[in-house]
């Protein structure tokens, strides 16, 4: 800590132009009838995903809580209950994740469209980017084909000796895998992720189903799940989904999750049950997706670190 730590670290240009973002974001979605709603950001469960750390909150009354990784369980309970088309300009909290590009509070856009597949979101995503960003169209390319265009590899028919085979040769210090899937999530983030979007943003489609998350699978092909996300100048900024709506199937995953969890050491945790309850009741063929306003902001002003991005990121917190 020093004494000039109480300033900001994004300049003031900066923080007009951040706020020209969010007027420009409420803009389109407004023009789009497209409802803005708030759900909490502490709730009283977490996150099952291993990749995700939810930020535990205690206090008297309250017992424990946690700060939401993203809106989405929330704001999937709204749709259930028929609020229809809408969005959300959100805080949200991940632990473990400090950083150029991380900040354990961070501000997530998030979006759903009601009665729409992942196809039609991505080219509203591209619709987005090219308004409040001035961003040039997308291109799209699956997340088989970037393997193979890129590696060589086949993500579909690929052994463990040959992803690992792959990742020595081209990152120094990658470590052993114990499976095909965490290979290619690490070949994925190292090797590919870092040149994506360079000449216009990048939508990347078709993740494999073992990498579904809360996506649905692909009706035509059950290995890949229709879940996408978008980069552009080498910076993932969003993650979207033909949402899964089957209850049944979400509770497995979460189940499945929390195995994981004990695997690697890591405390399992509790089901959201009003969650569930809520897809139980019915939610809505939807397609939602989260994107990072912070990021957003730093690749579209040029800048190379969303600290230049915030008025107090964590160490000024």
């Amino acid at each position: 800590m020093t004494t000039e730590d109480w300033r900001p670290s994004a300049s003031l240009d900066i923080l007009r132009r951040r706020a020209r973002l969010l007027a420009d974001i409420r803009a389109f979605f407004a023009q789009r009838q497209v409802l803005e709603v708030e759900t909490p950001a502490l709730a009283h469960c977490g996150v099952t995903d291993v990749h995700l750390h939810a930020i535990e909150a205690h206090g008297h009354g309250i017992g424990r809580g946690f700060l939401q990784t993203s809106p989405e369980y929330a704001m999937k309970r709204l749709l259930a209950a028929g609020v229809g088309d809408c969005y959300q300009l959100a805080r949200a909290f991940r632990g473990d994740e400090v950083g150029r590009r991380h900040n354990p509070e961070f501000t997530l856009l998030e979006w759903y469209r009601v009665g729409w597949d992942d196809n039609r979101l991505m080219a509203e995503v591209d619709d987005l980017l090219q308004v409040v960003a001035g961003a040039p169209d997308a291109e799209r390319v699956s997340y088989q084909s970037l393997f193979v265009r890129n590696l060589q590899l086949d993500p579909a028919n690929v052994s463990l000796e040959q992803v690992q085979s792959c990742a020595e040769t081209l990152a120094s210090g990658a470590p052993k895998f114990d499976s095909v899937d965490e290979g290619l999530q690490f070949l994925f983030a190292v090797v590919l992720e870092p040149k994506l979007g360079f000449d216009r943003p990048l939508l990347v489609t078709h993740f494999p189903a073992s990498q579904a998350a809360l996506a649905r699978l692909d009706p035509d092909d059950a290995r890949w799940a229709r879940r996408f996300e978008l980069y552009w100048k080498g910076v993932e900024l969003a993650n979207g989904f033909w949402e899964l709506t089957d209850a049944e199937e979400q509770r497995k995953r979460f189940e499945e999750d929390n195995r994981q969890r004990l695997l690697l050491g890591l405390s399992p945790m509790e089901l959201d049950e009003r969650f569930l309850h809520a897809l139980e009741a019915g939610l809505p063929d939807c397609a939602g997706v989260a994107l990072g306003i912070d990021r957003l902001l730093m690749v579209s002003a040029g800048l190379d670190s969303i600290e230049a991005c915030m008025a107090f990121p964590w160490d000024r917190a």
